[in-house]
Parts: C-alpha cells; sequence; structure tokens
C-alpha cells in the first residue's frame, strides 16, 4: 500500500518516543504495527528524526517490546522478522526479559517508564478487536455485492425483488405469487439443483 502523502508515519513515531508520555508509550506496539501494515515505517528514519542518544536507545526498547509483545500473541509480520534477524546480543537478550516479564504479568521498565502486562494487553486487545471487526464488515459488504451480481446475471429486476421477499418471508399479493410461481420459482428449482451446482463448479475449473 502506498504511503499517505499527509502523514508521515516515521515522524510520528519518533514523537510519540521523543514524549516520554507513558500512555503513548504503552500504544506504541499498536501504532507500530498499525504504521508498518499502511504506511511505510522505516527504522531508519525514525532514528533520523531522534536527535539524542537517550531517545534512540528508548526506540530501540520500545521496538523490542513491540516484538515481545507480538511473541506473545503469536503474531509474525515479515517486517518484525527481519528485526529480529537484526538484534544484537544484548537486544536479544532484552527481548527475551520482555517476552518472559509479559508472560507472567510482571512490572517491568522500559526508559524508567513503569509499564504492566494488563495495560498493555488491554489495548493491543482494542486495537485487534476493531481492527477484526473492520475485516468482517468488508468481508460481509464483499459477499453482499458479490450475491448481488449472481442475482442479477439470473433473475430480472422484478423476478430479484419477489426472490428477496420471498426469502425475507415477506408477504405476495396474488399478482407477486403467480409470477413467482411462473417465472422464478423454475430458477430457484434449477439453482437448487446439487448436480447442477456440482457441474457449474467444474466448468469455473476450466
Amino acid at each position: 500500500m502506498e504511503p499517505k502523502e499527509d502523514f508521515n508515519a516515521n515522524k510520528t513515531l519518533a514523537e510519540v518516543v521523543q514524549s516520554k508520555n507513558t500512555r503513548l508509550w504503552e500504544a506504541f506496539p499498536v501504532l507500530l504495527a498499525n504504521a508498518a501494515h499502511e504506511y511505510s515505517f522505516d527504522k531508519d528514519q525514525v532514528l533520523k528524526n531522534l536527535t539524542t542518544r537517550e531517545d534512540q536507545e528508548s526506540f530501540q526498547d520500545l521496538l523490542l517490546l513491540s516484538l515481545a509483545l507480538y511473541q506473545y500473541y503469536h503474531l509474525s509480520f515479515d517486517w518484525s522478522n527481519q528485526l529480529k534477524k537484526q538484534l544484537s546480543d544484548r537486544d536479544a537478550v532484552l527481548l527475551q526479559k520482555f517476552r518472559n516479564n509479559i508472560a507472567h504479568g510482571d512490572i517491568f521498565y522500559v526508559g524508567k517508564k513503569r509499564f504492566i502486562p494488563d495495560r498493555l494487553f488491554e489495548i493491543f486487545n482494542n486495537y485487534f478487536k476493531k481492527d477484526a471487526e473492520k475485516t468482517k464488515q468488508l468481508k460481509e459488504k464483499y459477499e453482499e455485492l458479490s450475491l448481488e451480481y449472481a442475482l442479477s446475471q439470473v433473475f430480472s429486476p422484478k423476478q430479484k425483488e419477489l426472490f428477496k421477499k420471498k426469502l425475507n418471508g415477506e408477504l405476495l399479493n396474488k399478482t407477486e405469487r403467480e409470477y413467482y410461481s411462473r417465472a422464478v420459482k423454475k430458477k430457484v428449482s434449477a439453482l437448487a439443483n446439487p448436480n447442477l451446482h456440482r457441474l457449474a463448479q467444474k466448468l469455473m475449473q476450466y
């Protein structure tokens, strides 16, 4: 996905680090995952926006915290796997320490900031819950549009209207019932034929 021109994810991540705000730091794993997913996260670009050694070290530790949380949830991303391959021995040890703290619910510190695993879980779970709901809504919308297209290939607009009314249990007037029995019901019976469905699926493979 192309990065949005009006939003600089790397600069925003740097500003979060510089803020030294505990609440923002707790949300860093979510911000990082979102930046990597929707924008162009670049570790080197974030570091360019961090001018002090303290901020650079805090950024590295927040990266390790994020990787530890992803590991806890058994999440694996190409970009996070690349980061893990580049870890120094010191960072690998700290990553495992964060992972153990998170797994056991132990309070730990990053840049003198106190972290409580339950808070990290709450923020992370809320993010993925919303993300899952969004994905579900998009999937449902796609299926709805796909069904509309399929119905349009089989039924005329009037036939499609009667099909939906019948499906929804709505009452049909005498004229509609007669037309449904004469024109729509035959098509529905054909669509419901398992042999026809099997053959259609087979033809779709060619």
